[in-house]
């Protein structure tokens, strides 16, 4: 598995943040910012109609949100989240934030490859959440954080589960860590996540 070329695209507002690999697009964030999100992607010499991949990391509204920006792109999402962004079942209306994109077009199960990644299912923040592996890099969703921090559970989680999936990422020995919020982690990510799985 080659290492991919991860552009980090910092999320403003409540928006999560965006990964953009090729023509593959790594969560879409709230919908409320699609001037920067699509400026963001031009400053890379990118145009929404280029985006023909969108992968979500989970359903929540501020990763999901912006999918319909794209609408020549193929959405792809765990098939447990994907039950729930079909319902809109995005915990949007928790924070007053209306999502309306329920379009799912891939279905995902863990170990699939996809865009040059493998998927790894990481319940616990979602039931269907899943982190994105190269063999160096990780796209780690909501799942873990920089310095130590993961995802919370009290919005259709699970603690157990959540600790599972910490435990499994400590055994990848990434180099590079692309979290779903905050800053990037470029070197030495492992150490990172063994302190994220500390924190049980």
């Amino acid at each position: 598995m080659t290492s991919n070329n991860i552009i980090f695209i910092q999320g403003y507002g409540m928006d999560s943040n965006y990964y953009l690999v090729g023509d593959i697009l790594v969560d879409t964030g709230t919908g409320h910012n699609e001037d920067y999100l699509i400026s963001q992607l031009e400053k890379h010499n990118v145009k929404r109609e280029d985006i023909t991949l969108i992968i979500n990391t989970h359903c929540h509204f501020d990763h999901v949100g912006g999918n319909h920006f794209f609408e020549d792109a193929k959405i792809a999402i765990h098939k447990l989240d994907a039950v729930s962004l079909k319902n809109n079942n995005t915990f949007g209306d928790e924070f007053g934030i209306d999502v309306n994109n329920s379009r799912v077009d891939i279905e995902l199960n863990d170990g699939d490859e996809i865009g040059g990644f493998e998927v790894i299912h990481t319940p616990g923040h979602t039931p269907g959440g899943i982190c994105l592996w190269d063999g160096t890099n990780l796209i780690s969703g909501d799942t873990v954080f920089a310095n130590g921090g993961v995802g919370r559970f009290d919005l259709g989680g699970d603690f157990n589960q959540l600790k599972e999936s910490v435990h499994k990422l400590t055994e990848l020995n990434a180099l590079n860590l692309y979290p779903g919020h905050g800053p990037a982690v470029e070197g030495n990510a492992s150490r990172h996540i063994e302190l994220s799985y500390s924190q049980f």
